[in-house]
């Protein structure tokens, strides 16, 4: 795992603020309903300045999805690295995906669902980047899986991809004034796991 520092949004000056409201934007309306013009206009600057630090709206998609990549794969690391436990491991690194699908939301979200809308060779690359942060899952429960934490007769691949798959989803629903807090949905996705795939032996 490498350790690695993202800057916040908020503290990236006129880019930071480029790529929050285009974040905003994109998940309100959608990519393909949403202009350069319209960017510019929300970040008060000209068209021009904006085209010139992006040639075009799917250029601007891309630097999105890759500081989602980066911002969802820094918080699981950090997390992981946070504690030798291994169960507990496993309980942070959740916690920590869903703080980075819901603080920075807008910007996991894109990455997310908008894919589709990049062109054959931009989805290449954002797709081997997600490929990589999940690389990055299926080493955490194999290593579980070799330590004994997790029960072996269970299926890694399929735990990875359901589990990050609800994970995921949670973007979709979640409202910070509902009934339902960030907390709350960790400890319920955390007892599930617990209850479905951790070994009686090992539980805390």
């Amino acid at each position: 795992m490498v350790d690695r520092q993202i800057t916040p949004a908020s503290k990236l000056g006129d880019q930071g603020n480029v790529l929050s409201n285009a974040a905003r934007l994109f998940r309100e309306k959608g990519f393909e309903r949403t202009s350069l013009k319209e960017i510019a206009e929300a970040c008060n600057m000209l068209p021009g300045s904006l085209y010139y630090r992006y040639s075009s709206k799917e250029a601007l998609l891309v630097e999105l999805m890759r500081r989602g990549v980066d911002l969802v794969t820094t918080e699981v690391e950090t997390a992981y690295a946070s504690s030798d436990d291994p169960v507990e491991r496993l309980r942070l690194c959740i916690n920590a995906h869903l703080h980075a699908l819901l603080v920075d939301s807008d910007t996991v979200y894109v990455l997310l669902f908008e894919w589709r809308s990049l062109s054959a060779e931009a989805r290449g690359d954002i797709i081997a980047l997600r490929d990589q942060y999940e690389s990055l899952w299926a080493e955490i429960i194999e290593t579980m899986i070799e330590q004994g934490v997790i029960r072996k007769d269970v299926n890694a691949r399929l735990l990875r991809l359901i589990g990050l798959g609800a994970l995921n989803w949670v973007a979709t629903w979640f409202d910070p004034k509902g009934v339902y807090t960030l907390d709350g949905i960790g400890d319920f996705v955390w007892n599930v796991i617990m209850d479905g795939v951790i070994r009686k032996s090992v539980r805390t």
